[in-house]
Parts: C-alpha cells; structure tokens; sequence
C-alpha cells in the first residue's frame, strides 16, 4: 500500500501545463475528470504489480484520455471504400461553393422568408424555385428534407384515400428498409399492383386504372435490375395512358441526375428533365446522390399540383432549413456552368475521374503506406473496381486503382481485420475494404495525398 501512496494527488497532475491546456479547451469539469479515471487505472495497474506512475505520464494520459473522450460523434473519414456515394459515409460531398453558401447562412441573418424588393414576408421555396425550373423543363417546384419525404408528401396529396396504381416490379426497397408499399399505406393511398415481377404491359395499367384511381406510378428501379424476359412501360406511353382517364403519372427517379451521365463515361440514368419531357406530371428526386448537394427531396411538375402539394400541412413539417436551401442553391448554380461542373461538384470529379490518374497516386503513396503499416503487411499498387453507391447504376462498376494491403505472415484474417480497426481508429479515420484476403484502398475520392500521409502517421499511437 504505500507504493500507492506515492502516486501524485489529482491536484499535482491538474497543475502539469500539458492537463492546464487540456482544461481550456474542454472545460476543468471533464478535464478533472480525466485525471481522477487516469489516477484510477494506475492504482489498479499497481495492486497487480505495476510499476509507480510520474506526474507527466499521469498528465500526458488524462489529456489524451480527455481528447478521446470529447471527440465528436460525427467524424470526418477518408472514404477509401470504393464507392463514392456511400450511404453510411453521408453520401456526396459538397462542393466548395455550397459550403460557402452554408457557412454564411450559419454567420448571418438571412432573407429566408423575406421579399427584399417589396418588404413583405416572402416564400422559402422561391429562393430554389427558378433554378430547378430551369434544369429540368418543370413549370414549377418545391423542396423537402429528402426523397422519401418528397414520395410520402404527393402520395398524401394526391391519392389519400384513394389508389396508386403501379408496376409489380418497381416495388422497391432500399437502405434502411424504405419500402415503397409502406411509404404508400402511410399516406393513405391503397396500393394496386399491375403486371408480374419481371413484365408489365399497358393493357395492365388501362385495366387497373378507375375512378378510384389518384395516381399512377413509376418507380425507378435505381437500385436493382430485372434482366432477362422484361417489359415495362415507358414514361412517354404510361404518361399517355393516365391522362387518357384524367389521372396524373408520378415518376420517382429516386437518386436522380441532372445531367446525361454518359458525358463522363458513366452508363446512362434516366434525367429529371427526361422524365418532366416524356409527360411526367410530377417528378421526384434526391438532392444528395447522383446531383451532388445536401440531403434534400426535390418535387418538380405541373404548376397547379405543385400548389396542392404545397398546401399540404405536411409540407412545413418536411421544409428544409437557411443552411441547407443555402447550400442547395450554391449546388444547382453549378449547373448553368456544364463545361466546368465536373471540376466544381465533387461527386462528378470522383465519378469521372480516370484510372491512370488514380493509379498514378497509387504508385506515389505505395512506399510511404507500406513503411507506416509495417513489415508485416505487403502493399502494393492494384487494380480495382468503384461504385457510384446509393442504388445508382447498382451493375454498373468503374475502373480505379488503389493499394492492397497483405499480411506477410500467418493469421492474415486476424491481422488485416486488426490493421483495419487500427485505420478506423486514426485522428481521421481511414475506411477501406476487405477483399479476397486483402484490405483495400480504393483512392478514387482521395483528394489530399499529403494529409492522408499526415494521419496515417499516427497509425502507430492509433489505440
């Protein structure tokens, strides 16, 4: 026991400059709180034989320990993984000139609901409303939270307690178990199934649609493909066929585009402009997958059903805030400019992006990377397969290069799954993927190589 008496008091450690610096930035409370948890654990490392702790080891560790524990929860990462839009990642990266625009919006007063020219309250849609008219060709448009809420909103307005009529085969789900059939029972709209899971024919809409009927719809199928002996009806026919009996046609596009993305080498996505010219009456689309922007859910159609749709109580409740509509304005500005877009919005860059360049980071990266991971791992430059991510072209991969990290020795599963736990523990942590034996960095998103260098070189204080 009196080994443990020559432990340093919570006051001495507290008075070392490193924990003083700790506690201006976190606060003395939970600096404290540190050092006494520091103090704890060297206590209970000596009673099983451990040797006296100093003052300054006492003190460097409440600091780290304070660091680690008031970390944030939301952490930037290097995106190693291969796919660019990844859902559990945030999705797309915003281009310079939104974060701009939303950073002002954070520092400033806004004129969010405020008609400057004649001084009187002003509408918040407004302030994206000409732009997306323009992209797409729509006569008007309006904004919610994201694409679900956007389907969920002209499902409530438009079909009520009435039928929404669609193909057996766009039934979708995806991530995080949004599923079609539920989002329309939540709106009070009974769904009619037409055609079978692989084939649907306009003689099945014709026969389904009635008086009951409020909607018709075409889901696309952004995420999964039926191959083989299909048949769907296009936009153009199906369009023809609901206004035919006085029923509008809603097309989800889900992770829409607002631009041919063959351009950039990518196969083709249908575009909202597409879809608003085949006869669409209203278009729905994500604001932060395939167009680059924040989390946002676009409805784009006829003036008249965009008014109802805004009249809607539900629509306040799904609104987006200054930061966001600043952000998404600065994102569809982009757009006027075609030449430079994929040089400005970061989701295009990494999509179009050519895999010599890639691989020629790949080859600069390759030594210092093995030389932090160690003798115990083999890197070397290797071909390797993107995505887009987010159920966008789900069959559709892009080549890209990267490294392959190897274990050099036995128990290679247990050392890369250990590697790979140590890269997740970085300052900035460092996401790739485990393939065929090997952890792979997909380097198509890296856009620092010397600050990716600089946090990997903590890989051997990682804890």
């Amino acid at each position: 026991m009196s080994d443990l008496r020559r432990l340093p008091s919570v006051d001495e450690v507290s008075k070392c400059e490193v924990v003083r610096a700790a506690s201006d930035v976190h606060g003395r409370a939970k600096t404290i709180e540190a050092v006494r948890a520091e103090l704890a654990a060297a206590r209970e490392a000596m009673r099983h034989g451990a040797a006296v702790v100093d003052v300054d080891t006492l003190a460097s560790g409440a600091a780290a320990r304070v660091e680690r524990e008031t970390r944030p929860k939301l952490r930037a990462v290097h995106n190693l993984t291969g796919t660019v839009l990844h859902t559990n990642l945030g999705r797309a990266v915003l281009a310079e000139a939104a974060v701009e625009a939303a950073t002002l919006a954070m520092r400033r007063a806004m004129a969010l609901e405020f008609d400057l020219a004649g001084g009187k309250r002003g509408e918040r849609d407004g302030l994206v409303r000409d732009l997306l008219c323009e992209l797409t060709g729509a006569e008007d448009a309006t904004v919610v939270n994201n694409n679900a809420a956007a389907v969920l909103l002209v499902l409530d307005t438009l079909a009520k307690r009435r039928e929404a009529v669609v193909s057996r085969g766009e039934l979708i789900e995806i991530g995080g178990a949004f599923r079609m059939p539920d989002i329309m029972a939540r709106a009070g709209a009974k769904l009619v199934e037409v055609g079978t899971t692989n084939r649907t024919h306009a003689k099945d809409y014709e026969a389904a649609i009635g008086a009951k009927t409020g909607v018709v719809m075409k889901v696309h199928t952004s995420n999964y493909r039926i191959e083989g002996f299909t048949k769907e009806v296009g936009g153009r026919e199906l369009a023809t066929i609901a206004h035919a009996r006085g029923v509008p046609l809603v097309n989800d596009l889900g992770s829409g585009t607002l631009v041919d993305l063959r351009a950039y080498g990518l196969g083709h996505e249908p575009t909202v402009a597409e879809a608003v010219a085949e006869g669409a009456d209203l278009v729905t689309f994500s604001g932060d997958k395939l167009l680059g922007g924040p989390q946002a859910g676009f409805i784009v159609g006829r003036r008249e059903l965009i008014a109802r749709v805004n009249r809607n109580p539900l629509k306040r409740t799904l609104r987006v805030d200054k930061i966001r509509l600043a952000a998404i304005e600065a994102t569809l500005a982009l757009y006027r400019d075609p030449d430079r877009l994929a040089a400005r919005l970061p989701t295009l860059r990494h999509l179009a992006r050519p895999k010599a360049e890639i691989a020629a980071v790949a080859a600069r990266l390759a030594a210092p990377v093995a030389a932090m991971v160690g003798p115990s791992f083999a890197v070397e430059v290797s071909d390797c397969s993107s995505q887009i991510g987010s159920g966008a072209l789900p069959q559709k991969t892009i080549p890209s290069a990267g490294l392959a990290i190897r274990p050099s020795g036995k128990g290679g599963g247990k050392a890369l799954a250990d590697l790979a736990g140590r890269l997740r523990a970085l300052p900035v942590p460092v996401v790739g993927r485990l393939d065929d034996g090997a952890l792979i960095l997909d380097l198509r998103c890296l856009d620092d190589e010397a600050g990716f260098l600089a946090d990997l070189s903590a890989l051997g204080a990682a804890p």
